[in-house]
C-alpha cells in the first residue's frame, strides 16, 4: 500500500501527517516505526489518526505506536492528550476492553527444572484460570461485594488472601486509581463481571511460561534489577483486561455521549466511534469515574490470576510460592485515560492522556513510580500475539531496550485445549 502523499519522514522511526492532510485536523499526526512497519500498516491506521488529530482540545500531536493497527475509533497503539478545560473524553480512544494489561511474574527456576514438568504446570495451569468467552472464575463474591472490589482493586485482593502487599508496589497505580464511583456503573455492566474475577477471557489474551535466555540479556545491570539473575532463568507473563465488565461500561458511555455531544455540546466528529463528551462535563466526569471502576476491576482480575498461578507451581514443585521466588516484576497497563503532568513546549501541563493499546513508559525520578523503581525508570511489558513468531525473526523492539524474553511454551488459544509449543521467539517487555 501507498503511504499518504503529504507524510514526512522526520527520521528514520518518527513520520508526520500535517494538519493539512484532512479538513478539521488541528494538530499534526505522529507515527513512530521505522519504514518496514509503516509500509505494513493498513490504511485504517493513517485515517483513525489523523481523525484523532480533530478533536477539541487535543495537544502537539495524534499519536500512534509502531505496533499500530486499525481500531475502534483510535487507532490500536494511538495515543492522545487533552487540555483538561477545552478536551474531552472519549471511549474509543481507550478500549472497550478497559485497562487491558500485562503482569510479568519471576520463578528463581531455570528451564532444566521446569521442562520436565511442563505438561502438567500447563494442565493445571489451564483448569485454575479460566479461559475462553464468557467463562466464570473461582472467585464467588455477591453482586454488592463486586462493587467493593471495583472500587478497591487489587487491594481487596490482597486484603482477602490473593496476594502479598509487595505486589500492589508492583502495579501500576498500585493496583487502585482513585476516584472509582460505583455509582456511575450500571446493573448489567455489574451483573456481566462480577463472576469473571481471575479469568482470562479469549480474543489475544493469554499465559506464557517464557524464558529469559542469556544471549537475549542486552542490559544485564537492568535485569539484575528486575530481577533476573541466573541463566535460562523461567517467568511468566499474562495478558487480560477487565472482561465484560469494561465492555459494559464502554458500551453504556458510548450510547450516553452519542446523545449528547452534538446536541448538547455541539461537538462533531469525522467518526461517530469518536464519540466524546467534554471531560468536565457531567457525563465526561461520570465516565471516568466508571471507567475507573474497571480500571481497578482489570487490576483485581490480574492479581487473582497471579494468585493461581503462585498455587499451581507450589503445587507442582511441593514449595512455597516464596521458595520459588515468585515475585511480580510489575503491571502495567494499556487501554486507559488518566489525569497526568507533562511538559509541553518547555511548560508542565496537567492533561487528560488517551492510550489505546500503548502502555506509558514512564522515565526515571516521574511521579508516579514506585520507590523501587525511581531511579532506574518504570519496566515497560510488551507482549506479542500468539503463534505468529517465525524462525529467525524477532519482535521489533520498544526503545530503550531493557530485556528480551524469548518464549519457549504457551497455554494455546483461549477457547481450545491447551497447546505444547517450542519456539525462540523474542518477547520484549522493555
Amino acid at each position: 500500500m501507498g503511504l499518504p502523499a503529504e507524510m514526512r519522514k522526520i527520521s528514520d522511526t518518527v513520520w508526520e501527517i500535517p494538519e493539512s492532510y484532512k479538513e478539521g485536523m488541528r494538530v499534526p499526526a505522529r507515527i513512530y516505526a521505522n519504514e518496514k512497519l509503516i509500509r505494513a500498516m493498513d490504511d485504517g491506521v493513517f485515517d483513525q489518526v489523523t481523525n484523532v488529530a480533530t478533536l477539541p482540545g487535543i495537544v502537539k500531536y495524534a499519536l500512534c505506536m509502531p505496533d499500530g493497527h486499525w481500531g475502534y475509533g483510535f487507532p490500536i497503539g494511538g495515543v492522545a492528550a487533552m487540555d483538561l478545560e477545552k478536551g474531552g473524553i472519549s471511549p474509543g480512544g481507550i478500549g472497550f476492553d478497559i485497562n487491558c494489561g500485562m503482569r510479568l511474574v519471576l520463578t528463581n527456576l531455570g528451564f532444566e527444572e521446569v521442562e520436565p514438568r511442563i505438561r502438567e504446570l500447563v494442565d493445571r495451569l489451564f483448569r485454575r484460570i479460566p479461559a475462553g468467552v464468557g467463562r466464570g472464575g473461582f472467585v464467588e463474591v455477591s453482586k454488592d461485594e463486586f462493587r467493593e472490589v471495583v472500587e478497591r482493586g487489587a487491594m481487596w485482593c490482597v486484603d482477602h488472601g490473593y496476594g502479598w502487599a509487595e505486589d500492589l508496589e508492583r502495579t501500576e497505580e498500585f493496583g487502585c486509581i482513585p476516584g472509582a464511583d460505583v455509582s456511575k456503573i450500571s446493573d448489567r455492566s455489574v451483573a456481566r463481571g462480577y463472576k469473571q474475577i481471575g479469568t482470562l477471557g479469549s480474543g489475544n489474551h493469554y499465559l506464557e511460561i517464557q524464558v529469559a535466555k542469556p544471549e537475549n540479556i542486552y542490559d544485564r545491570e537492568t535485569a539484575r534489577a528486575l530481577g533476573i539473575t541466573i541463566p535460562n532463568q523461567v517467568v511468566i507473563m499474562f495478558h487480560c483486561g477487565s472482561r465484560g465488565f469494561g465492555h459494559q461500561v464502554a458500551t453504556d458511555y458510548l450510547q450516553v455521549f452519542l446523545k449528547v455531544m452534538k446536541a448538547k455540546y455541539g461537538i462533531e466528529i469525522r467518526d461517530r466511534e469518536l464519540a466524546s463528551a467534554p471531560f468536565q462535563s457531567a457525563e465526561g466526569q461520570d465516565y471516568f469515574a466508571a471507567m475507573k471502576c474497571a480500571i481497578n476491576m482489570s487490576f483485581a482480575n490480574r492479581q487473582v490470576i497471579l494468585h493461581r498461578i503462585r498455587e499451581v507451581f507450589s503445587d507442582v514443585f511441593h514449595r512455597s510460592a516464596e521458595d520459588l521466588g515468585l515475585r511480580q516484576v510489575y503491571d502495567v497497563a494499556h487501554n486507559t485515560a488518566k489525569v497526568e503532568k507533562h511538559v509541553v513546549d518547555g511548560e508542565e501541563r496537567t492533561l487528560i492522556v488517551h492510550r489505546k493499546g500503548a502502555t506509558r513508559a514512564f522515565g526515571p525520578g516521574m511521579e508516579g513510580l514506585p520507590s523501587l523503581y525511581r531511579e532506574m525508570g518504570q519496566p515497560v511489558i510488551i507482549g506479542g500475539s500468539m503463534e505468529t513468531w517465525k524462525e529467525g525473526q524477532a519482535t521489533v523492539p520498544a526503545a530503550p531496550m531493557r530485556q528480551h524474553f524469548s518464549l519457549q511454551i504457551e497455554a494455546g488459544p483461549p477457547d481450545r485445549s491447551p497447546r505444547y509449543l517450542r519456539r525462540c521467539g523474542a518477547v520484549p517487555p522493555g
